[in-house]
């Protein structure tokens, strides 16, 4: 049987799977709590920003080896989209990530030189979202330690990446799955559009947008790991 890691940022992200899956806790490993919420899936809230996650990436590999990470939670709007809109991710980049002072595209991530990271499992998502009638749409996410607002420098991501979403962690985990050789892929939550006069007030509403998340997250995994045995 093959086995799913589930792994967010924040622990308000994961609340809502947890109540509706029953989980049980496995352990806190460097401040990373780990639960077991079905056979062969477990989940994990990793923190916010690329170090946090990037550690609770690895730890999620090396202790539970998982064939498929997916990574879910909530980010900004890009584009217009509703608040609650699933977004699977085609691909994500580092927005901060800049050394074009010594000659190298914007964006370009040193040592595994890659500017855009492909989630190598968006198709098996596809794949079962559409069976599960779940409507979603598709796109880049954009991934930097900075919550991102309405000024000129989201505006600079939006003419350098032309991203649907933004937000701080799932490049990062990307790139561990990357250099581990192990599958990934990330569905999202619209929490808030960022250039919209609202933006504040619909962020600090993200759980609505997470219950939404999981209550698709879940089914989904189950759904995976069983396409995975077939």
């Amino acid at each position: 049987m093959g086995k799913i890691g589930l792994i967010y940022a924040m622990e308000a992200e994961l609340e809502s799977l947890l109540e509706r899956s029953g989980a049980e806790k496995l352990e806190t490993v460097a401040g990373v709590p780990f639960y077991a919420v079905a056979p062969g899936i477990v989940a994990c809230a990793g923190g916010i920003g690329k170090v946090n996650i990037a550690m609770a990436t690895q730890l999620l590999l090396t202790h539970y080896a998982p064939d498929l990470v997916l990574n879910a939670g909530v980010a900004g709007a890009m584009e217009n989209l509703p608040v609650g809109t699933l977004v699977l991710a085609e691909q994500f980049v580092q927005h901060d990530m800049d050394t074009s002072a010594v000659g190298d595209p914007v964006g370009l991530v040193s040592t595994v030189n890659v500017t855009e990271f492909p989630c190598t499992g968006a198709a098996l998502l596809a794949r079962q979202l559409q069976q599960m009638q779940v409507p979603y749409q598709r796109g880049t996410v954009a991934t930097g330690d900075w919550f991102a607002t309405d000024c000129p420098r989201a505006h600079s991501i939006c003419e350098t990446f032309h991203p649907t979403l933004c937000e701080m962690e799932g490049c990062a985990v990307a790139q561990v799955c990357m250099r581990n050789g192990v599958a990934f892929a990330a569905l999202k939550s619209v929490s808030d559009r960022l250039f919209s006069k609202a933006q504040q007030e619909e962020y600090f509403n993200f759980p609505e947008a997470m219950k939404k998340l999981n209550a698709v997250v879940l089914p989904l995994a189950q759904r995976l790991l069983e396409e995975m045995a077939s």
